[in-house]
């Protein structure tokens, strides 16, 4: 009987901070995915919150659970940390058609860098739809409550963050 190869997918973002949106998706493709590497970013055109460190201290306590999960650093292109980790797929989440667009380009984009690679977009469950890290930050600014929107820890460093 033939061994079958393991699957890797990464899917990468700034995760600025990590939201039950991402951890939705993370946990459906750790269901399809033998290896997912949740690749931490650096997106120039964003100023972000948590650095790098705390944004991989945060993702890592959100996935702790899932055994097949790890999370990165990496601030070169996706593509290359992708053959790097000899994944084979590129997961990107889409909320809305407006992601779509912008997801859709960077795809091609990355298609044209090494054709073997092929990225898959999931969709969040409903619930989480309207969730983005832009709208955590904004919400946690005024303290509000979001219980229901990202992880306990999460909520611990923002309010460090917001409220010292």
């Amino acid at each position: 009987m033939e061994s079958r190869k393991q699957i890797n997918a990464i899917f990468p973002g700034t995760f600025d901070p990590i939201t039950f949106g991402h951890l939705d998706i993370i946990k459906r493709a750790s269901e399809i995915f033998d290896k997912v590497f949740i690749i931490i970013g650096k997106n120039t055109n964003k100023n972000n919150l948590f650095t790098a460190k705390e944004r991989l201290l945060l993702v890592n306590a959100a996935i702790k659970e899932i055994p097949n999960c790890n999370a990165l650093i990496h601030n070169g292109l996706t593509v290359e940390i992708a053959k790097e980790l000899n994944a084979k797929t590129i997961i990107r989440g889409i909320r809305a058609m407006s992601d779509f667009d912008y997801e859709y380009q960077i795809a091609l984009v990355n298609r044209n860098l090494d054709k073997d690679i092929q990225t898959v977009f999931m969709i969040p469950d409903t619930k989480y739809s309207y969730i983005s890290s832009t709208i955590i930050r904004e919400l946690a600014i005024y303290n509000k409550d979001l219980t229901k929107l990202v992880p306990n820890v999460v909520i611990e460093h923002l309010k460090k963050k917001f409220n010292p």
